[in-house]
């Protein structure tokens, strides 16, 4: 990130966010509440006609054209009664610019948390993520990245390692763990090479709103598209996966019952759980490490980077080795 646009971006308030909603149109009525994000900045913004969300993006994270082929993506969705929550679109636009910020505009949603145990909201959430992939089979993004283990895994341990993140005491141990977790990973693409399509990408409970209605079961709202990227379809599915292995299998019967009723699905993928799982948690650590810089992180994640963190990821990293060797869940 250019030293100023970091400063900039940093640096956002009330001030500019108010003056960036008005230039794409609205009256601000002066209310303002951040919202929780950290890769991005998120707002409440009271506007005279209600409220909307504000989005402001981390810069140098996403092209421009990235962004708007996420946008795209979820135009498509709305536009076949899919949940999906996307940008407004303002003369034709939903990317705007202001001084050295970028953002997009989304109208208000609200709802909880799923509930996982419901089988009629899992059968709900198994049919949408189906539908979702079924119009992400139709063609490819351009413009945004593949999930994989060189993007997931190899960067994000080359990153940590060459910024000096990982303690000495700790290199040793770090890098070998990481280089045979990764050749498993890599052996394990390549023996089910899965089809990569468009996805969600980061298909989680807390990127499902659930709207409660007067009457029946209400139904989710699927919200931040940010990590959308090509990948294989059990990417938006495994985190709504937990439990021991008799709940994990009933809650997959349920959600790929659903899901197949839309979208064909591989479950040769279903091995493909664990070493996800292992990428998620390098690339994970590689992100804060990457926003380390940003004042927000260090406020709001106070215990990242210290020697106890670290011991506790190798030891996490070590357990995962094991878990890629027990059998995958089944769907039968």
């Amino acid at each position: 990130m250019k030293q100023d646009e970091r400063d900039s971006f940093f640096r956002l308030g009330p001030e500019q966010i108010l003056q960036a909603v008005e230039s794409a149109g609205y009256d601000c009525a002066g209310q303002l509440l951040a919202l929780n994000s950290y890769e991005n900045r998120v707002y409440l913004v009271g506007v005279e006609s209600g409220s909307l969300v504000a989005k402001f993006y981390r810069p140098n994270r996403w092209s421009d054209a990235a962004i708007l082929e996420e946008h795209a993506f979820t135009l498509e969705l709305a536009d076949l009664d899919i949940p999906a929550v996307p940008p407004i679109v303002i003369d034709g636009s939903t990317l705007f610019h202001f001084q050295n910020y970028r953002f997009s505009l989304y109208p208000l949603k609200a709802g909880r948390a799923p509930d996982l145990e419901s089988k009629e909201q899992l059968e709900q959430l198994g049919r949408y993520i189906g539908r979702i992939h079924a119009l992400g089979t139709t063609c490819s993004f351009k413009h945004r990245p593949t999930l994989d283990v060189h993007t997931f895994g190899d960067d994000s341990c080359e990153f940590l390692l060459e910024n000096g993140f990982i303690p000495p005491e700790l290199e040793a141990a770090y890098e070998s763990v990481a280089k045979d977790l990764l050749d498993v990973i890599e052996l394990r693409f390549e023996s089910i090479n899965p089809e990569l399509i468009r996805l969600h990408g980061d298909g989680h409970q807390g990127n499902i709103l659930w709207e409660a209605k007067d009457y029946g079961l209400g139904g989710p709202y699927i919200i931040d598209f940010d990590d959308a990227r090509m990948g294989p379809a059990i990417q938006d599915l495994w985190m709504f996966l937990s439990g021991d292995n008799a709940q994990v299998n009933a809650t997959l019967d349920i959600l790929l019952t659903a899901y197949t009723q839309f979208h064909d699905f591989d479950t040769s993928e279903l091995s493909l759980i664990e070493p996800l799982r292992t990428l998620r948690i390098m690339h994970h650590a590689a992100w804060m490490a990457r926003r380390w810089d940003d004042p927000a992180f260090k406020y709001a994640f106070p215990w990242f980077n210290t020697q106890s963190y670290w011991e506790q990821h190798v030891l996490i990293l070590k357990e995962q080795m094991g878990a890629m060797q027990e059998p995958p869940p089944q769907w039968i």
